[in-house]
């Protein structure tokens, strides 16, 4: 089967139906079961969210909301609609510590469905180096390849002599782990002239995977594909053998926003992702995940038609400290909201002669006279720094999501 299921190679405009038609009920549920929600959409009434634009009117939460509410209700900061029980099977810790609970369902994470586009198969032996403890990595994989029917040998970390020797005794068909650590098992095996030539397929994740690695890879008969996943939301996007970026999860709803803000960017701007999960246990409305990706245009040319992005592309929070006062890419955005006749724009901050400086680097057709004036102004209201102004034209800025960009050297 080439595909995990028939939602996979839908027309896109009943996927968008069909996902906007879930919205209203979830949104009730988390109103009704959650008491963080409760408190954040207490005016909202869950029927009128209907369209994305209704969506882009709540409020995002992001990851540093949940730490401080977690730390003041424990253990989820009543953003999950479970407790202990037989409705909650597990519960993990992120660094932070920020606590995920994993729930009873098949495939919780619903990352069966990246792992088939990865090629594995009922019947596979998967050889799983993801932690097994605290973290719930080792068991995303492992519920993942369950699903689909494989069979899952949980080595977890380390002991890279013990991992060897069972694979060379198991014969494992896939791995699932870091790309690095899948080296030093080859490297490893190479090295006291061992081959592990079962395996054929590989699922990595946790760190970068540069085109070098998948090439060594696939010189050694491993075809490894990765995907973008998160403790908070299980799957979002994933490859497929089309490598032409990662398409979405059928269960997510996904916008790109401008860091520091709820609003959505234009259609191939870079941005922080933020995901709207239909996860009933924890049902997180527009989470602002704090990576920053794109949306590509067009469908893969693997016959999936769902929406692709470009993958991570770097941390949306641009925090940064100026003269001793924190400046947030919120800041910046509430600047450039309040003067329309701007494009895209971004506070650069350097340190000529060792003193901090920060420059609002604007997009503008052709500025008013005392445009300058007023956005310094602008700058001041928020930050309470002195800023300067620099006018470039549409399109010069690059795409890269930075709302602040920090080149100060020091030496």
């Amino acid at each position: 089967m080439k595909y995990y299921d028939a939602r996979e190679t839908r027309d896109p405009a009943a996927r968008e139906q069909e996902l906007l038609a879930r919205l209203p009920a979830q949104i009730a549920h988390a109103k009704a079961r959650a008491p963080a929600f409760a408190a954040l959409l207490q005016d909202v009434d869950p029927a009128a969210i209907t369209t994305r634009e209704a969506l882009a009117s709540l409020p995002v939460i992001r990851k540093s909301e949940l730490l401080e509410r977690q730390k003041l209700a424990r253990p989820f900061g009543g953003f999950a609609a479970t407790g202990w029980g037989p409705g909650c099977a597990r519960v993990f810790a992120s660094p932070g510590p920020i606590y995920e609970p994993e729930g009873a369902r098949k495939d919780y994470w619903r990352l069966a469905r990246a792992f088939h586009a990865a090629g594995f198969r009922a019947g596979d032996l998967v050889h799983n180096t993801f932690s097994y403890h605290f973290t719930p990595a080792g068991s995303m994989m492992e519920t993942a390849a369950q699903a689909l029917g494989c069979t899952v040998f949980p080595a977890g970390v380390g002991q890279t002599e013990q991992q060897l020797a069972a694979m060379l005794d198991l014969r494992p068909d896939a791995y699932a782990g870091t790309p690095s650590f899948l080296r030093i098992l080859l490297d490893k095996a190479a090295e006291a002239g061992l081959r592990l030539d079962s395996l054929k397929k590989a699922f990595v994740s946790g760190e970068a995977f540069p085109p070098s690695q998948r090439q060594a890879l696939a010189a050694a008969g491993i075809q490894a594909y990765q995907a973008y996943a998160t403790a908070d939301i299980g799957l979002i996007a994933f490859e497929t053998p089309a490598l032409e970026g990662m398409v979405l999860d059928e269960d997510v709803l996904l916008e790109i926003v401008r860091p520091g803000t709820g609003d959505p960017v234009a259609p191939g701007e870079v941005g922080e992702v933020v995901v709207t999960s239909f996860n009933p246990d924890y049902p997180l409305i527009r989470f602002g995940t704090g990576d920053l990706s794109a949306v590509l245009p067009g469908v893969s040319p693997c016959g999936r038609t769902n929406t692709r992005i470009r993958g991570w592309l770097g941390r949306a929070d641009q925090t940064t400290k100026v003269r001793g006062m924190f400046v947030h890419p919120g800041q910046v955005a509430a600047v450039l909201k309040r003067h329309p006749e701007l494009g895209r724009g971004r506070l650069v901050v350097d340190n000529p002669d060792h003193n901090d400086r920060m420059t609002l680097h604007c997009e503008v057709v052709s500025p008013p006279a005392g445009l300058a004036e007023a956005l310094a102004g602008s700058i001041r209201e928020p930050t309470k720094l002195r800023g300067e102004v620099s006018f470039c034209a549409p399109g010069s800025l690059a795409n890269d999501g930075k709302v602040i960009d920090d080149i100060r050297r020091y030496e």
